[in-house]
């Protein structure tokens, strides 16, 4: 019989999925003014995972906080935990295809540009998931502008906090 051997690293994405699954549960309590719009602050734990360590991390990451919080709320196959799964590809795709631009223009894509074309990539296709599964009605698209806006706040807030916890982590070293 062969046993697992745990890393350190193991224990840090373990320590950092913790982190981004209880910060996913307080936001899941807090209501929301208008369904689908929460400023996803799990999502900094993923911004800095990826900017820390990599793409894959940061997959792993997410995708254990999506199915953790989605079996803690009762949420599990329900259409809330789709809709989350959907946004969660969609915001690791547009990052995995971010991921030279970082290297090659690192002023223009730091963490706030990131954290904002993810929130657009999540609300835009959970808006699509509704318009083709729950609601199909092309009236959804009048939320649209509403789903943009909250995106490109929320983005940019949550960019900037990573941007803050990564300079105040480097000045610390």
């Amino acid at each position: 019989m062969r046993t697992l051997t745990l890393t350190p690293d193991d224990h840090r994405i373990a320590r950092l999925t913790a982190a981004a699954i209880a910060i996913a549960l307080v936001e899941s309590a807090v209501p929301s003014p208008l369904p689908g719009v929460k400023p996803g602050l799990a999502n900094i734990i993923t911004l800095l995972v990826l900017l820390r360590d990599d793409w894959l991390t940061a997959a792993w990451v997410t995708l254990l906080r999506v199915l953790a919080v989605s079996l803690l709320v009762g949420q599990f196959l329900a259409p809330g935990f789709v809709l989350s799964l959907a946004g969660a590809l969609a915001s690791l795709g547009i990052l995995y295809l971010a991921q030279p631009l970082v290297r090659r223009m690192p002023m223009w894509f730091g963490p706030v540009t990131l954290s904002v074309l993810a929130a657009l990539a999540h609300m835009m296709t959970q808006l699509l998931i509704v318009r083709l599964w729950l609601v199909p009605s092309p009236g959804v698209w009048v939320l649209a502008p509403v789903f943009i806006g909250a995106a490109l706040i929320f983005g940019t807030l949550n960019g900037l906090v990573v941007a803050w916890l990564r300079t105040s982590d480097s000045a610390r070293q």
